[in-house]
């Protein structure tokens, strides 16, 4: 692709969505088992909370991103349906309610999450660390990632995370510098990219990191991203669609094709990330166990 030129995009009316992203949305009876598991559990997941379009695919799937620290995010960034607001305090309880779910839904992988919690001194960062060793404690064998908030550039709450040693370390830079006060107003993208920096100099795993596109970004602003996230030490990538969860958030500037977004799977690859998950529908979380113990080739998907 040619620096400074645009993606390839839609040029269609950004509210109509193209035939690539219309799909029938799958709600059998394992959809339904795991959805009735989850609320009696009164377990939180970002696939819910943040209108995810693979919901029913994951569930269907006996998969979800387990959230921890509630429902509520004390930051309001512009492209998410999660609600923004004061949260309540951390339920001691939650990280083997998580771990109970696990063995469960016999998962081998598990991914957590969390709302963002500036209120709390380590930002949640040692409810991180109990979920992870809740869940090695009851599924012993299981793989786990945690797609983590920034913790303020707080390096103590970051140790406190890699402490629990999670399998892969994602944190989502989400999109370019020029469009953060837009799109991230809470986040700061030299402090996302210090998140991997510092984890780098003493994490054995996995470092991961994604974007949405279709929010107004240029081809070169991408590029650059890629090239400052495999500075920092990231080999695994994930780049999706950004789609307007609701009324309330940012509108959707560009539809990407999925050949630009094979394309863009290719320049990553080139570029020297080890396992790159590109496509409309792709999401930090969605099929994460495909990019784990990848050798460090051209893998894809």
């Amino acid at each position: 692709m040619e620096n400074g030129s645009k993606l390839q995009t839609n040029k269609r009316n950004s509210r109509r969505k193209p035939s690539w992203l219309k799909r029938k949305i799958p709600a059998g009876a394992a959809y339904r088992e795991l959805n009735t598991l989850l609320d009696k559990s009164g377990i939180t997941t970002v696939c819910r909370e943040a209108r995810c379009p693979n919901l029913g695919e994951c569930y269907s799937r006996g998969t979800a991103t387990f959230m921890i620290l509630g429902a509520i995010c004390t930051r309001a960034c512009r492209f998410c349906a999660v609600t923004n607001g004061e949260p309540l305090p951390p339920d001691a309880e939650e990280p083997h309610t998580i771990a109970r779910a696990c063995s469960q839904m016999k998962l081998s992988y598990a991914v957590v999450t969390s709302v963002t919690r500036d209120d709390l001194s380590d930002g949640g960062s040692a409810q991180f660390a109990a979920t992870i060793s809740a869940i090695r404690d009851a599924v012993p064998r299981i793989g786990i990632e945690v797609l983590i908030p920034d913790f303020q550039g707080d390096s103590t709450a970051l140790d406190t995370v890699l402490s629990a040693s999670p399998d892969v370390l994602n944190h989502n830079i989400e999109t370019v510098p020029r469009l953060y006060t837009k799109v991230r107003p809470g986040a700061d993208y030299s402090r996302s990219l210090g998140v991997f920096s510092y984890a780098a100099q003493k994490y054995k795993g996995a470092l991961k990191s994604g974007l949405m596109l279709g929010l107004g970004e240029q081809s070169d602003e991408v590029l650059n991203v890629l090239t400052d996230l495999l500075n920092a030490g990231v080999s695994r990538l994930t780049l999706g669609q950004y789609l307007m969860p609701s009324q309330s958030q940012l509108p959707v500037a560009e539809y990407i094709t999925p050949d630009a977004f094979d394309k863009w799977r290719d320049t990553a690859l080139s570029l020297g990330f080890s396992a790159v998950a590109s496509g409309p529908f792709v999401r930090s979380s969605y099929h994460a166990e495909s990019l784990v113990n990848i050798p460090e080739s051209k893998i894809c998907f």
